[in-house]
């Protein structure tokens, strides 16, 4: 292996910026990256979670709070960021389960602003200061090829960003551009739901995934760590799910 891959296959010294990195996934995903020697730059829409996030990562970290729903802030943001050598987007709020009956359509495209627009404007202005060898990493889920009754607006969501995705693996090359598609994931993405509600919901994956428990949020961390790393995969989406998709 040349010294190329080589170094661009570790995460020492690399800068990484993790957009929803306060929390859930995207928290995980900047404790694991710091602990393989990245500089993390964590951005969020709340001040109070990027403070209580930099607690927990080493010193040199940064974070900011930015409302990335709106395409503006996230253009000033890049034009001050600087050069970086990874991009992971996992910015979201938290879910909404309805049958179609019962949603409303201006609210329904609300949840578009941050997890699909959100990504988009963040590719959009990031792409132009990515390094040599660097990645982008985008978030979707495993509900686009699975969904359930209630999920046709995650559903919709999960699809748009595998095809982005792949569009964007071909418009940005040599760019790697790959996506995450967890499953059923102990974070605040469930937060909507009743306590109850969620350990269901957990109790009912660990009954039913192959691998008998639901996931946490340090499983997927680990699969963006091997899509900022591996130098020849783009256009992918992995899917961390338990077994979903098989059962």
């Amino acid at each position: 292996m040349d010294t190329y891959l080589k170094l661009n296959q570790s995460l020492q010294n690399k800068k990484v910026i993790i957009l929803g990195g306060s929390s859930g996934i995207g928290f995980a995903t900047a404790k694991a990256a710091a602990a393989e020697g990245a500089n993390v730059v964590i951005v969020s829409g709340s001040q109070q979670r990027i403070e209580n996030a930099l607690k927990e990562l080493p010193a040199g970290s940064s974070g900011f709070a930015i409302d990335l729903s709106t395409e503006e802030n996230s253009k000033r943001f890049f034009e001050t960021a600087g050069n970086f050598d990874h991009l992971v987007y996992t910015a979201g709020e938290n879910i909404s389960l309805s049958k179609i009956s019962d949603l409303e359509v201006n609210a329904a495209r609300s949840f578009f602003n941050l997890r699909y627009w959100g990504a988009f404007t963040a590719v959009k202005y990031a792409a132009a200061n990515l390094i040599k060898g660097g990645s982008i990493n985008l978030i979707g889920g495993t509900a686009g090829a699975r969904p359930g009754s209630g999920w046709g607006l995650a559903a919709s969501i999960c699809a748009a960003m595998e095809g982005f995705t792949r569009a964007m693996a071909i418009e940005l090359a040599p760019i790697r551009v790959n996506l995450v598609a967890p499953g059923i994931v102990k974070t605040n993405l469930w937060n909507s739901m009743t306590e109850t509600e969620r350990e269901d919901l957990y109790t009912n994956a660990g009954n039913t995934l192959p691998v008998g428990r639901a996931g946490e949020a340090e499983d997927v961390a680990q699969a963006f760590l091997y899509l900022m790393k591996q130098q020849y995969g783009t256009g992918q989406i992995i899917t961390v799910d338990g077994g979903s998709v098989l059962i």
